[in-house]
């Protein structure tokens, strides 16, 4: 992977904004346009139900409301990387959840098809994902 250059937007920077306004909004249409009809994620929860490989834009809308109703959060990307058919992002994620500060680093990497639609993403996270407790 390379580093992105500082000029222009690229698909991976394209794909993190509107995720990251999923998550700070709850709005998901921006990150769903940009999406393939098959498209799949996996997210490290520790809740039974997603311990595995997540599929459609129903789920990910699911995702995004659960996510929603215990983590009130902000995204910062830090390092952003991609190739030609992979994006990663390294962010950091601060707020709160379960009503208690949060900060955490992750990162995300995105798998593109060839008209740079994304066809999953699957998300790593630095410090374990204790306090989720299911809503």
């Amino acid at each position: 992977m390379h580093k992105s250059a500082g000029t222009g937007i690229s698909r991976t920077h394209d794909a993190f904004d509107a995720f990251k306004h999923a998550f700070e909004t709850g709005k998901t249409e921006d990150f769903l346009q940009k999406v393939t009809e098959d498209f799949r994620f996996r997210v490290p929860l520790p809740l039974e139900g997603w311990d595995n490989e997540q599929y459609g834009k129903e789920r990910f809308e699911d995702l995004i409301r659960f996510e929603r109703s215990v983590l009130q959060v902000y995204l910062t990307s830090t390092i952003v990387l991609e190739n030609e058919d992979n994006g990663m992002v390294v962010f950091r994620a601060e707020g709160m959840l379960t009503g208690k500060p949060y900060h955490n680093e992750l990162i995300v990497v995105f798998e593109y098809e060839e008209d740079d639609r994304i066809r999953s993403f699957r998300e790593y996270v630095g410090t374990p994902l204790k306090n989720y407790e299911a809503p």
